[in-house]
């Protein structure tokens, strides 16, 4: 499975893994802000954007697989990868099966423990609800929490936006995307393994994945750092590009020896 792909930039090559139900082009202040201290590497994960969905089952170690294969396809050995929210889930699939591939590790919006019951059965009345009538429940439903309430009351650019880009998911993959989310299993061993740096973002005003779980992701991993961006909801890195992006750099600069390492 060939993951179609934009890039930006040289140097220490970074990954950024897209949220449910975007596509890559969600990371363009990324390219455009973080071009000038590193390689942004932002591929479509399968089904989405320019990528396939091709016949697997639903599962996120799939989509870990597909960004293996696209480092291997580029000549990466090892990189920064790092995901907002569904892009998370993928990173901490891919720490768990490809350790020996991740320089650092970056976890935006998103959360290691697993779906309760409640959680799953939604995602599949949602997975449903979009093979039959298309991606107005996800217009209904998903977007509101995906931005936060400053956004929402002062970017009318940024939520039109976001609202394109969600009206936009094809039904297969958005039903592929939300089954293999229902199944991933709690990550916190995950974290607690890690041996490189990890950087957790959050959105102060995230509610589907608020600042409380962040702290507690970054209380599993051995090497790890919180960045609160202000006035953003789930969608950080759309919201408050600038603010986002000085948080990676800052974060790369460490790992290139910039500055000691904290905390």
């Amino acid at each position: 499975m060939d993951l179609y792909m934009r890039s930006a930039g040289e140097g220490l090559p970074v990954v950024l893994l897209h949220a449910f139900p975007l596509s890559s082009a969600m990371w363009l202040a990324q390219r455009e802000g973080l071009g000038a201290v590193c390689k942004v590497i932002t591929p479509d994960l399968r089904g989405f954007g320019g990528s396939v969905l091709g016949d697997d089952e639903p599962s996120l170690d799939v989509m870990a697989d597909d960004v293996v294969r696209l480092l291997d396809h580029e000549g990466v050995d090892r990189a920064v990868v790092g995901g907002l929210s569904m892009g998370g889930y993928v990173t901490m699939a891919l720490c768990r099966r490809h350790p020996d591939r991740v320089l650092g590790v970056i976890l935006a919006d998103t959360k290691a423990a697993a779906d309760p019951e409640a959680a799953r059965t939604n995602r599949e009345r949602i997975a449903a609800a979009v093979l039959d009538d298309g991606t107005s429940i996800l217009v209904e439903e998903v977007l509101p929490s995906l931005i936060g309430v400053t956004t929402v009351q002062r970017r009318a650019m940024v939520f039109g936006r976001v609202r394109g880009l969600v009206q936009s998911a094809p039904p297969k993959a958005v039903a592929w995307a939300q089954r293999a989310m229902a199944g991933r299993p709690d990550s916190f061993d995950t974290l607690r393994g890690l041996k490189v740096p990890t950087l957790v973002i959050v959105g102060e005003e995230d509610l589907l994945t608020p600042p409380a779980d962040a702290e507690t992701m970054v209380g599993a991993v051995p090497d790890g750092r919180l960045a609160v961006i202000e006035k953003a909801g789930h969608l950080s890195a759309i919201e408050q590009p600038e603010a986002f992006n000085r948080a990676v750099a800052g974060f790369i600069d460490e790992l290139a020896g910039g500055s000691p390492p904290r905390g």
